[in-house]
């Protein structure tokens, strides 16, 4: 086994230097990068997404283009230009910038945000409450409730419980998250109906005058109508996953000679049938866990007005701020890589007739 875990984690390295040349290069030719969008806000133009013309290049990423090269910038002086790229780095051959990137990143030096004038490792602990908070209760809450539900069903496929649950998932799975979300605004965030639940942020005003007691029911209170909307979907899709896994070992050869053994039902199902049909569940866990962390809070965060990494992510490929950009995406994928070889090794926690050492030679 340990010779499987050090193939996988030298694998991580041309994984992540492959992702990053590739999204490096696409970089190169989208528009309106930082150096335009410093001339837009110098000029008083806002977003220069506004004003861009199509067919233009973002010469930028070039390094050492004449003013003309950049939207909105004619009439500037050439030596401001010339300013402004050694500023962002962009006065430099992309490869000489791919690789001191690399070798930054390698040392875990992200640099400082173009925009916000504070290191990207900063930025990223400043948003990574709201992110962990969604995350953490999103997926312990999935989790607690979905596995001991699709067993549930399982038992008792067909009979009225499952008919009737079925059905209220499969609802909950058509409506999507962020129209969950506007929905339980609209009810009880102080929309037409209730205002039971505060509309937005993580805390209130004041929080840290409050008692321990009273922050934690402060925070509870606060991420009641986002964890539910993060939760809806990934609930009913982990619930019948979980159903279909148990029925499909239920009806194995092992559990009906258990059976005949005089072993208990309850013994049956969680001594021998919980195990292989977690294998399933247990795969699905890397994927929902990066989802909920990077990507799948972007629009529940904006709803209920919350500043976590989605939101960042976002803004800084929508501003161009390169250091976040490719800072976010490296952080995601290392820690994708890595909860994927933790997830192997569940495998073998939850059943050690699994051997990837004998699959992989």
């Amino acid at each position: 086994m340990g010779a499987y875990i050090l193939r996988r984690l030298l694998l991580v390295i041309p994984t992540l230097i492959g992702i990053m040349i590739i999204n490096f290069a696409l970089v190169q030719f989208l528009p309106g990068g930082p150096v335009e969008q410093a001339i837009a806000e110098i000029q008083g133009q806002g977003d220069v997404f506004g004003g861009f013309a199509g067919g233009q290049n973002d010469s930028a990423l070039g390094g050492g283009e004449e003013s003309e090269g950049y939207l909105g910038s004619r009439g500037l002086p050439p030596e401001f230009i010339a300013e402004l790229e050694a500023q962002y780095g962009l006065d430099k051959p992309p490869l000489e910038r791919f690789f001191t990137m690399l070798w930054n990143y390698a040392r875990f030096d992200f640099g400082e945000s173009y925009f916000r004038k504070i290191t990207v490792v900063d930025l990223v602990l400043e948003k990574m409450p709201v992110s962990i908070s969604l995350g953490l209760w999103t997926l312990l809450l999935s989790y607690l409730i979905s596995i001991p539900l699709g067993i549930r069903k399982a038992v008792r496929d067909g009979t009225r419980f499952d008919t009737w649950t079925s059905g209220i998932i499969i609802a909950a799975y058509a409506i999507p998250g962020f129209l969950f979300a506007i929905m339980l605004l609209v009810l009880f965030a102080g929309g037409s109906y209730y205002q039971i639940f505060p509309l937005r942020g993580l805390t209130s005003d004041g929080w840290e005058d409050f008692t321990l007691l009273g922050k934690i029911a402060d925070y509870l209170w606060h991420i009641v109508l986002p964890v539910t909307a993060l939760s809806i979907s990934g609930f009913a899709t982990l619930t019948l996953l979980t159903k279909n896994s148990f029925l499909d070992e239920i009806k194995k050869q092992y559990v009906i000679t258990a059976r005949a053994k005089g072993l208990g039902e309850r013994r049956v199902l969680y001594g021998h049938v919980f195990r292989n049909a977690m294998l399933i569940v247990v795969a699905g866990f890397p994927g929902a866990f990066i989802a909920v962390f990077f990507t799948g809070s972007l629009l529940i965060e904006t709803i209920f007005s919350l500043d976590g990494l989605g939101r960042l992510f976002f803004e800084a490929a929508v501003g161009r701020d390169y250091p976040v950009m490719f800072a976010t995406l490296y952080l995601t994928t290392l820690i994708g890589l890595v909860v994927q070889l933790i997830s192997d090794l569940m495998y073998v926690a939850i059943d050690p007739r699994i051997d990837f050492e004998r699959r992989a030679g």
